[in-house]
């Protein structure tokens, strides 16, 4: 049994499932799957889009208690920055290279560094600072080479071919494959306290 996770880092959505998406890869490890949802949008984060992000969030931080704080307003959407994913995509597709059972973790500080600490981690220097944080130094040279954007890109296809063919829209999702068959499973199942998604994952 294989279990994919679609997700995309700058996803408020992926972070706010992200706490009981850990205690499902304690037991049934995650293989990461990134859509490209915001990969190099090209979008700006200017004021109506930091309003727009930020009343999402407030929704996404009620529903399931992960914070988002003041700093990450002020610093990230307030920041003028811009709003696209592929540093962090290939910062994890480094992690996914040399230590992918470290992927889930490195995600997850990426998301507290966003959302919490209130640090633009689409800035390449933010990233390396998590990676050594989380003693994977290692991955710091290779965050440009060339090797990563060409795993990268076949990392996103797969993604996006996965999901097309399951007629899944956003993310976070995840899809079980099992005996040869692809199972969707429920979106709502990614926000509660991690027992239903582990009961419905036992299931199959």
């Amino acid at each position: 049994m294989k279990i994919y996770y679609l997700f995309d880092p700058l996803c408020g959505w992926c972070y706010g499932a992200s706490a009981t998406l850990q205690k499902l890869n304690e037991i049934y490890p995650l293989t990461l799957m990134p859509t490209g949802l915001f990969y190099q949008s090209g979008r700006k984060m200017d004021a109506d889009f930091a309003r727009y992000a930020w009343s999402n969030d407030q929704r996404i931080e009620k529903l399931t208690g992960q914070p988002f704080s003041q700093a990450y307003l002020e610093n990230v959407l307030q920041g003028q920055g811009e709003f696209n994913s592929a540093n962090c995509l290939q910062a994890l597709t480094v992690v996914q290279q040399i230590a992918p059972e470290k992927e889930l973790a490195v995600l997850s500080a990426l998301q507290t560094t966003r959302y919490v600490d209130g640090l633009d981690n689409a800035d390449f220097s933010v990233i390396e600072q998590v990676l050594h944080k989380l003693n994977l130094s290692q991955a710091v040279p290779l965050l440009c080479e060339q090797s990563t954007q060409t795993a990268l890109a076949q990392r996103l296809q797969f993604g996006q071919q996965l999901a097309n063919h399951c007629g899944v829209q956003g993310v976070p999702q995840l899809i079980v494959e099992k005996d040869e068959r692809l199972h969707i499973v429920p979106s709502q199942l990614l926000y509660g306290d991690g027992k239903l998604l582990v009961d419905y994952v036992d299931a199959l």
